[in-house]
């Protein structure tokens, strides 16, 4: 019998009309195992996923298949975004078995959930050295029937190696200073792509961490080729068909070196950290050549994310499949819905716009993707900026009416929590207080649907919260987006939602042994074969490295009280993560980001506003938000309305501006262009 019609995860859902008997994880399906005597089947991946919908199509739809399966083993599915737990203690051991990892991952499991044979996605026929997924099936099946003590012993060597990697971050003497950083920023410069952009060579994905670590890194200490960097890596991205150049968005990744073709999955955590960083690179430019288009990638990304992942209930949901079902029950079509012909484009806007349409974006009748068509590309501005509008506004009218990739509504707390950031972040400094709203009608969601008793659920579908548990990054990301909030705001009551959820995490996921090291699940979860812990930046930041940022910026946001225990956690923290700055730093992009704003203290701007309306107010404000380096924490209130803004008064009747570094603060300045010229003269 399957079970999965009434799970909360689309991804689960997707394969519920399988003939697989599948289970989703929990003790019951252990308990099977143990009773039937036969090994766990764990498959894993996620909704968007191109090749788990292959292997679904190849094999877990196959009746034959499914009858094999069924018999000997018991079969449990796992989202990946729903148990990230679960995903990163199996994909350790894949990586360790194999080699490499990815999705779908395949694990063959003792019922005690050790793993002993581990793999990824696997063919309906042998190809490539690559057994067929039926003969794997009887490979495994053989051995633990008949060579149990192997399996037992194989299982047991991985179960403790896996509890020896969750040590955590070896010890180190190394501190978090501008020395190392500059070590960090040096070594990730010298794997710069510098004919394409980005980093190293194919496939490519999104810098978006380390861009951010460098644009805070230029903004600390002048430098011009980091600035540079991000700059060329954000125009490569934004001008390639890795960014839809009809509707915004970022896809997951680029299959080449130079961002052209496009997996086409598009993530709500890839397009809410590049929406952070395109934000910052507007407000770092000089001129309006230079900010033109980073503005106007930041407005169609936060445009996507509100229109395009905005679910009816506040949050967002998680991603826009990959694959197109062009016709209806068949298999997914990669990219269907995105790419077009030169002959397509005149069937839509006629002979003369056509032409002009495939000279912008690059449609030729070879095609740079598959079966003669082309992925939108742009790396031209046309001096015609009306026409220009007027061709794609019916391109993505034309684009609407085709076959659209199906949506994963799963709204995640950790990705939902990036995104408040981002969209509050931006729209503060940007002045879009459309953005602003946006976060908060997410973030109202998330407290009233995924905080029960104090403690968060990892995710929710269709406003249902599901039963996984939140992890460390769920709370680190939530509180941060909750803390940008009460700074765009200036609402008191974001600041206490923030401090509670800072103040769990820390009961319930430091290490007591290790001061600074965070599991990543809390102590009264499901126990595993390991609690996991992984330090490193990925496609999205570590729950370390997130919750590093929360406790540095509410260090400086919240009442003296807690003040100075959230600043020893946080350098804590950074101490613990200064290893991965000094040897691997292209894995600690988030990690730069965070320190870069510790070493700067880090800076805080504090606005005090009269009683009334105060016409410099806004100016005032203004400048703040669009000059403050990243990491800066900047609110703007009346004097005493929160803890930021104690004793801090108004001079003469005018609205003062009190920056900060650290404990260390200049005069209160009331004009803008000596606000401008205290923060950039900072740098």
């Amino acid at each position: 019998m399957n079970h999965l019609r009434s799970a909360t995860s689309p991804y689960l859902r997707q394969h519920a009309d399988n003939p697989v008997d599948w289970r989703q994880w929990d003790s019951a399906a252990l308990a099977e195992a143990r009773e039937r005597d036969v090994p766990i089947l764990l498959s894993v991946g996620y909704a968007s996923c191109h090749w788990c919908h292959v292997m679904a199509h190849e094999s877990f739809e196959d009746e034959a298949t499914a009858a094999v399966m069924n018999e000997n083993f018991v079969c449990v599915k796992v989202d990946r975004e729903e148990r990230p737990d679960l995903d990163a203690v199996y994909m350790t051991a894949t990586v360790a078995m194999t080699g490499q990892g990815g999705w779908p991952m395949t694990c063959f499991l003792t019922p005690d959930g050790e793993p002993f044979y581990c793999g990824t996605y696997y063919p309906e026929t042998p190809r490539g050295g690559m057994p067929s997924f039926t003969q794997l099936l009887s490979a495994v099946t053989e051995t633990w029937r008949n060579r149990r003590d192997e399996v037992d012993q194989a299982a047991g060597q991985v179960a403790q190696a896996l509890r020896e990697q969750a040590d955590g971050l070896p010890d180190s003497e190394l501190d978090v200073s501008p020395e190392l950083l500059r070590h960090a920023v040096e070594a990730v410069l010298r794997d710069v792509d510098h004919r394409y952009g980005g980093f190293g060579g194919a496939p490519k994905f999104p810098p978006s961490a380390l861009l951010e670590g460098l644009l805070r890194q230029h903004e600390r200490t002048g430098d011009e080729q980091a600035l540079r960097v991000v700059a060329s890596t954000a125009a490569a991205m934004a001008r390639g068909g890795i960014y839809d150049q009809l509707r915004g968005g970022f896809a997951r990744y680029s299959v080449d070196a130079a961002w052209v073709v496009p997996h086409f999955e598009k993530m709500l955590y890839d397009n809410a950290q590049l929406l952070r960083a395109y934000a910052h690179l507007a407000r770092r430019a000089t001129d309006d050549s230079e900010r033109r288009l980073p503005l106007r990638v930041a407005e169609e990304t936060a445009q996507f994310l509100i229109g395009d992942l905005g679910t009816e209930h506040g949050g967002f949901a998680s991603a826009l499949d990959a694959d197109t079902h062009v016709e209806p029950g068949g298999p997914g079509v990669e990219g269907a819905t995105y790419v077009w012909t030169p002959t397509q484009l005149d069937e839509e806007l006629g002979p003369d716009d056509g032409a002009w349409a495939a000279e912008v974006f690059g449609v030729t009748a070879d095609g740079n993707f598959e079966h003669g068509t082309s992925v939108p590309t742009r790396y031209t501005d046309p001096d015609d900026t009306e026409r220009l509008d007027r061709v794609r506004d019916r391109l993505r009218q034309a684009r609407d009416r085709r076959p659209q990739p199906d949506r994963d509504d799963k709204v995640v707390t950790a990705w939902n929590g990036i995104a408040i950031t981002a969209l509050a972040e931006a729209g503060a400094a940007l002045a879009r207080p459309d953005w602003v709203a946006a976060a908060e009608r997410c973030a109202r969601y998330l407290l009233s649907r995924h905080l029960f008793e104090g403690r968060l659920v990892r995710a929710s579908l269709g406003g249902a919260a599901g039963t996984s548990a939140g992890v460390l990054e769920d709370y680190a990301w939530l509180s941060t987006g909750l803390l940008t909030l009460h700074q765009a705001t200036g609402d008191p009551g974001w600041l206490e939602q923030a401090r509670a959820l800072i103040d769990t995490a820390v009961e319930h996921f430091a290490d007591p042994a290790t001061p600074g090291s965070w599991f990543d699940t809390a102590d009264d979860a499901e126990a595993l074969v390991s609690r996991p812990r992984d330090p490193l930046d990925g496609a999205t930041p570590s729950g370390s490295s997130a919750f590093a940022e929360t406790l540095l910026t509410a260090s400086v946001l919240v009442d003296s009280t807690r003040a100075g225990r959230y600043r020893e956690l946080a350098e804590q923290t950074l101490q613990r993560g200064a290893i991965v700055l000094a040897r691997a730093p292209r894995s600690g992009g988030h990690w730069l980001a965070v320190a870069e704003a510790a070493v700067r203290g880090p800076i805080q701007v504090a606005i005090s506003l009269p009683d009334g309306v105060a016409p410099e107010a806004a100016e005032l404000t203004a400048a703040a938000r669009r000059y403050a380096p990243g990491g800066a924490a900047v609110l703007a209130g009346a004097p005493n309305s929160v803890p930021l803004l104690a004793d801090r008064q108004p001079v003469s009747g005018r609205p003062a501006a009190y920056v900060c570094r650290g404990v260390v603060c200049d005069l209160p300045v009331s004009d803008p262009r000596e606000l401008e010229a205290a923060l950039v003269s900072g740098r």
